[in-house]
């Protein structure tokens, strides 16, 4: 399971523009923003990225100027090959180091969309196993309570993550992951598509 919540894509005017930078084309710029606010490429000036984009990353820098940001609820097991993409990405995340124990463990704190049955028995258990230690560390502050706790927490954990990335990001993580065996990555570059541009930029 995966939520991507708020998001936001900005700068592209700026690194459009510095697109031209090489050629001294700034006179062939015509993109604009919209009654909206959203950018609008120009005719030249997305004939201008397209070209850059299928020329390869050492033309296409202006990519890296196309910011996102964005809240993404997934589980631990996704997260860990996310951070594959540490490289020009920030995020910051919930702490399980320090709010583990805040609240009330939930079926719904844990990805268990693909569990049958049985396997959704099993997890049960074990939250309320978890949520045994949780209320025992919270009476007692016992520290053995809480290891347990971070020892046993299964990957399906789901954390908020605020990432900022780049368009460049997403158009890496989108050519390795598009037929990922995972659901999560799918449905992660379904989104990367519904972006703006995306379709001429990356998803060619």
């Amino acid at each position: 399971m995966i939520e991507i919540l708020k998001y936001d894509v900005y700068n592209f005017e700026n690194a459009i523009r510095g697109a031209r930078n090489p050629m001294n084309s700034w006179n062939k710029y015509d993109s604009r923003i919209g009654e909206n606010g959203d950018f609008v490429f120009g005719e030249n000036d997305l004939d201008l990225a397209r070209k850059l984009c299928k020329a390869g990353t050492d033309h296409r820098k202006f990519m890296r100027q196309i910011l996102v940001c964005v809240d993404i609820n997934a589980p631990l097991y996704w997260w860990k090959e996310f951070d594959t993409y540490k490289v020009g990405t920030t995020a910051n995340s919930t702490s399980t180091m320090h709010k583990i124990h805040s609240k009330p463990f939930e079926m719904n704190d844990f990805s268990h969309d693909k569990l049958d049955d049985f396997g959704k028995q099993v997890l049960g258990d074990l939250l309320a196993y978890l949520e045994k230690l949780r209320v025992t560390f919270n009476q007692s502050k016992d520290k053995a309570a809480w290891y347990e706790i971070i020892q046993l927490l299964p990957s399906s954990y789901n954390q908020l993550r605020t990432c900022t990335m780049s368009y460049e990001n997403l158009a890496t993580m989108f050519g390795a992951r598009r037929s990922h065996k995972l659901d999560e990555w799918k449905d992660f570059c379904s989104w990367i598509e519904s972006l703006p541009y995306t379709k001429e930029l990356i998803c060619f």
